[in-house]
Protein backbone atom coordinates (compact mmCIF):
# COMPACT_ATOMS: atom_id res chain seq x y z
CA UNK A 1 0.00 0.00 0.00
CA UNK A 2 1.38 3.39 -1.00
CA UNK A 3 2.11 6.17 1.45
CA UNK A 4 0.15 9.34 0.77
CA UNK A 5 2.01 12.08 -1.10
CA UNK A 6 1.22 14.48 1.76
CA UNK A 7 2.95 12.22 4.30
CA UNK A 8 5.95 11.71 2.02
CA UNK A 9 6.36 15.44 1.42
CA UNK A 10 6.05 16.07 5.16
CA UNK A 11 8.81 13.55 5.93
CA UNK A 12 11.23 15.10 3.44
CA UNK A 13 10.59 18.54 4.95
CA UNK A 14 11.89 17.39 8.35
CA UNK A 15 15.51 17.43 9.45
CA UNK A 16 15.70 13.64 9.31
CA UNK A 17 14.12 13.58 5.85
CA UNK A 18 16.55 16.18 4.52
CA UNK A 19 19.53 14.21 5.83
CA UNK A 20 18.16 10.96 4.37
CA UNK A 21 17.68 12.65 1.00
CA UNK A 22 21.23 14.01 1.03
CA UNK A 23 22.82 10.68 1.97
CA UNK A 24 20.86 8.75 -0.66
CA UNK A 25 21.68 11.37 -3.30
CA UNK A 26 25.37 10.74 -2.60
CA UNK A 27 24.93 7.08 -3.52
CA UNK A 28 22.95 7.93 -6.64
CA UNK A 29 25.72 10.27 -7.80
CA UNK A 30 28.29 7.57 -7.16
CA UNK A 31 26.40 5.27 -9.55
CA UNK A 32 25.35 7.96 -12.05
CA UNK A 33 27.98 10.73 -11.99
CA UNK A 34 26.92 12.32 -15.28
CA UNK A 35 23.48 12.24 -16.92
CA UNK A 36 23.89 15.12 -19.34
CA UNK A 37 21.71 14.87 -22.42
CA UNK A 38 19.63 11.93 -21.15
CA UNK A 39 15.91 11.56 -20.47
CA UNK A 40 15.12 10.70 -16.84
CA UNK A 41 11.91 9.55 -15.20
CA UNK A 42 11.02 9.09 -11.55
CA UNK A 43 8.47 6.51 -10.41
CA UNK A 44 6.69 6.41 -7.07
CA UNK A 45 7.85 9.41 -5.06
CA UNK A 46 11.27 10.07 -6.56
CA UNK A 47 11.24 13.87 -6.81
CA UNK A 48 13.48 14.39 -3.73
CA UNK A 49 16.22 12.61 -5.69
CA UNK A 50 15.59 14.15 -9.11
CA UNK A 51 16.25 17.81 -8.37
CA UNK A 52 20.05 17.65 -9.04
CA UNK A 53 19.27 16.48 -12.58
CA UNK A 54 16.98 19.38 -13.51
CA UNK A 55 19.78 21.42 -15.05
CA UNK A 56 21.59 18.37 -16.39
CA UNK A 57 19.11 16.08 -18.10
CA UNK A 58 17.71 16.71 -21.56
CA UNK A 59 14.22 15.74 -20.36
CA UNK A 60 12.90 14.88 -16.93
CA UNK A 61 9.50 13.89 -15.54
CA UNK A 62 8.05 12.20 -12.47
CA UNK A 63 5.28 9.59 -12.59
CA UNK A 64 3.32 9.25 -9.36
CA UNK A 65 0.76 6.47 -8.80
CA UNK A 66 -2.87 7.48 -8.45
CA UNK A 67 -3.11 5.49 -5.20
CA UNK A 68 -0.46 7.77 -3.69
CA UNK A 69 -1.59 11.07 -5.16
CA UNK A 70 0.62 13.72 -6.68
CA UNK A 71 2.48 16.86 -5.73
CA UNK A 72 3.35 19.74 -8.05
CA UNK A 73 7.07 19.70 -8.84
CA UNK A 74 9.37 21.52 -9.10
CA UNK A 75 8.31 24.57 -7.14
CA UNK A 76 8.80 27.73 -9.15
CA UNK A 77 8.86 25.96 -12.51
CA UNK A 78 6.66 24.18 -15.01
CA UNK A 79 5.04 21.07 -13.55
CA UNK A 80 6.79 17.83 -14.50
CA UNK A 81 4.54 15.43 -12.57
CA UNK A 82 2.13 12.94 -14.16
CA UNK A 83 -0.34 10.95 -12.07
CA UNK A 84 -1.40 7.62 -13.57
CA UNK A 85 -1.70 3.90 -12.87
CA UNK A 86 1.73 2.44 -12.11
CA UNK A 87 1.19 -0.47 -14.51
CA UNK A 88 0.09 1.75 -17.45
CA UNK A 89 2.65 4.43 -18.23
CA UNK A 90 1.50 6.98 -20.83
CA UNK A 91 4.84 6.86 -22.65
CA UNK A 92 6.14 5.41 -25.89
CA UNK A 93 8.33 2.33 -26.06
CA UNK A 94 12.08 2.94 -25.62
CA UNK A 95 11.61 6.62 -24.77
CA UNK A 96 13.46 6.92 -21.42
CA UNK A 97 17.20 6.53 -20.70
CA UNK A 98 17.13 6.33 -16.90
CA UNK A 99 14.42 5.52 -14.33
CA UNK A 100 14.61 6.21 -10.59
CA UNK A 101 12.14 4.26 -8.44
CA UNK A 102 11.61 5.41 -4.85
CA UNK A 103 8.83 4.50 -2.40
CA UNK A 104 7.52 2.31 -5.20
CA UNK A 105 8.74 -1.31 -5.35
CA UNK A 106 7.92 -1.96 -1.69
CA UNK A 107 4.43 -0.42 -1.92
CA UNK A 108 2.83 -1.32 -5.24
CA UNK A 109 0.20 -4.04 -5.63
CA UNK A 110 1.12 -4.31 -9.32
CA UNK A 111 4.79 -5.18 -8.91
CA UNK A 112 5.50 -7.28 -11.99
CA UNK A 113 3.28 -5.26 -14.37
CA UNK A 114 5.00 -2.12 -13.12
CA UNK A 115 8.46 -3.53 -13.76
CA UNK A 116 7.34 -4.69 -17.18
CA UNK A 117 6.19 -1.17 -17.99
CA UNK A 118 9.53 0.19 -16.82
CA UNK A 119 11.25 -2.31 -19.14
CA UNK A 120 9.03 -1.25 -22.04
CA UNK A 121 9.73 2.48 -21.83
CA UNK A 122 13.49 2.15 -21.26
CA UNK A 123 15.82 2.47 -24.22
CA UNK A 124 18.00 -0.45 -25.32
CA UNK A 125 20.86 0.62 -23.05
CA UNK A 126 18.55 2.07 -20.39
CA UNK A 127 19.19 1.73 -16.68
CA UNK A 128 16.85 1.38 -13.72
CA UNK A 129 17.80 2.58 -10.23
CA UNK A 130 15.75 1.35 -7.27
CA UNK A 131 15.74 2.85 -3.77
CA UNK A 132 14.13 0.36 -1.39
CA UNK A 133 14.23 -0.44 2.36
CA UNK A 134 16.89 -2.99 3.29
CA UNK A 135 15.48 -6.02 5.10
CA UNK A 136 18.57 -6.18 7.30
CA UNK A 137 18.58 -2.51 8.19
CA UNK A 138 17.02 -0.78 11.18
CA UNK A 139 14.96 1.70 9.11
CA UNK A 140 12.64 -1.07 7.90
CA UNK A 141 11.68 -1.82 11.52
CA UNK A 142 10.30 1.58 12.45
CA UNK A 143 7.15 3.07 10.93
CA UNK A 144 8.06 6.64 11.82
CA UNK A 145 9.58 7.07 8.35
CA UNK A 146 8.30 6.00 4.89
CA UNK A 147 11.09 3.40 4.75
CA UNK A 148 9.34 1.50 7.54
CA UNK A 149 6.30 0.78 5.35
CA UNK A 150 5.73 -1.85 2.69
CA UNK A 151 7.87 -4.87 1.79
CA UNK A 152 11.61 -4.52 2.50
CA UNK A 153 14.13 -6.50 0.46
CA UNK A 154 17.55 -8.05 0.85
CA UNK A 155 19.98 -7.48 -2.01
CA UNK A 156 19.62 -11.10 -3.14
CA UNK A 157 15.81 -10.90 -3.12
CA UNK A 158 15.85 -7.72 -5.17
CA UNK A 159 18.34 -9.20 -7.65
CA UNK A 160 16.09 -12.23 -8.17
CA UNK A 161 13.05 -10.00 -8.64
CA UNK A 162 14.87 -7.95 -11.24
CA UNK A 163 16.20 -11.01 -13.04
CA UNK A 164 12.69 -12.50 -13.21
CA UNK A 165 11.52 -9.28 -14.87
CA UNK A 166 14.27 -9.01 -17.47
CA UNK A 167 16.76 -6.79 -15.66
CA UNK A 168 20.34 -7.56 -14.64
CA UNK A 169 21.76 -6.02 -11.45
CA UNK A 170 24.86 -3.95 -12.19
CA UNK A 171 25.73 -2.36 -8.85
CA UNK A 172 24.44 -2.19 -5.29
CA UNK A 173 25.05 0.54 -2.73
CA UNK A 174 23.68 0.94 0.78
CA UNK A 175 22.77 4.17 2.55
CA UNK A 176 21.26 5.38 5.84
CA UNK A 177 23.47 3.87 8.50
CA UNK A 178 22.31 6.54 10.92
CA UNK A 179 19.43 5.51 13.23
CA UNK A 180 15.98 6.74 12.10
CA UNK A 181 15.69 9.23 14.98
CA UNK A 182 15.46 13.03 14.67
CA UNK A 183 18.25 13.47 17.21
CA UNK A 184 20.45 16.51 16.57
CA UNK A 185 23.49 14.48 17.54
CA UNK A 186 22.77 11.86 14.88
CA UNK A 187 21.84 14.44 12.25
CA UNK A 188 24.97 16.51 12.79
CA UNK A 189 27.14 13.37 12.70
CA UNK A 190 25.34 11.76 9.76
CA UNK A 191 28.24 12.04 7.31
CA UNK A 192 30.74 10.45 9.68
CA UNK A 193 28.32 7.70 10.70
CA UNK A 194 27.64 6.99 7.05
CA UNK A 195 31.35 6.65 6.25
CA UNK A 196 31.91 4.29 9.20
CA UNK A 197 28.87 2.21 8.30
CA UNK A 198 29.88 1.92 4.66
CA UNK A 199 33.30 0.66 5.74
CA UNK A 200 32.49 -1.68 8.64
CA UNK A 201 28.75 -2.47 8.52
CA UNK A 202 28.30 -2.90 4.78
CA UNK A 203 25.08 -4.96 4.87
CA UNK A 204 23.26 -2.99 7.56
CA UNK A 205 22.39 0.23 5.76
CA UNK A 206 18.75 1.22 5.98
CA UNK A 207 18.26 1.51 2.23
CA UNK A 208 19.43 -0.39 -0.84
CA UNK A 209 20.30 1.67 -3.92
CA UNK A 210 20.44 -0.81 -6.80
CA UNK A 211 21.18 -0.17 -10.46
CA UNK A 212 19.93 -2.65 -13.07
CA UNK A 213 20.34 -2.92 -16.82
CA UNK A 214 17.61 -3.86 -19.27
CA UNK A 215 17.93 -7.31 -20.88
CA UNK A 216 17.31 -6.84 -24.57
CA UNK A 217 17.08 -10.52 -25.51
CA UNK A 218 14.02 -10.98 -23.31
CA UNK A 219 11.87 -8.59 -25.35
CA UNK A 220 9.52 -11.34 -26.56
CA UNK A 221 8.26 -11.83 -23.00
CA UNK A 222 7.09 -8.26 -22.60
CA UNK A 223 3.48 -7.42 -23.34
CA UNK A 224 2.89 -4.80 -25.98
CA UNK A 225 1.56 -1.43 -24.94
CA UNK A 226 -2.20 -1.54 -24.43
CA UNK A 227 -4.07 -0.35 -27.48
CA UNK A 228 -6.76 1.24 -25.34
CA UNK A 229 -4.16 3.67 -23.99
CA UNK A 230 -3.06 4.54 -20.50
CA UNK A 231 -5.43 6.19 -18.09
CA UNK A 232 -3.60 9.43 -17.60
CA UNK A 233 -5.02 11.55 -14.82
CA UNK A 234 -4.44 15.28 -15.39
CA UNK A 235 -2.40 16.71 -12.56
CA UNK A 236 -5.05 19.38 -11.98
CA UNK A 237 -7.63 16.68 -11.26
CA UNK A 238 -5.62 14.73 -8.73
CA UNK A 239 -4.72 15.20 -5.10
CA UNK A 240 -2.05 17.87 -5.32
CA UNK A 241 -0.51 19.12 -2.10
CA UNK A 242 0.72 22.61 -1.41
CA UNK A 243 3.47 21.56 0.92
CA UNK A 244 6.59 23.57 0.24
CA UNK A 245 9.37 21.66 -1.50
CA UNK A 246 12.66 21.50 0.38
Amino acid sequence: MYNDAIDLATFYSTGLGQVARRLIRRKIRKIWPDLRGLSIMGMGYATPYLRPFLSEADRILAVMPSQQGGKYWPDGGFNKVIVCEDDELPLQDSSIDRIVMAHSIECTEQLRPMLQEAWRVLTGDGRLLIIVPNRRGIWARFERTPFGHGQPYSSSQLSRLLRDNMFVTQSTELALYIPPYPSRVFLRSAGGIEDIGSRWLKQLGGVLVVEAEKQIYAASKIKRHRTRGAKLLPISATRITNIEKH
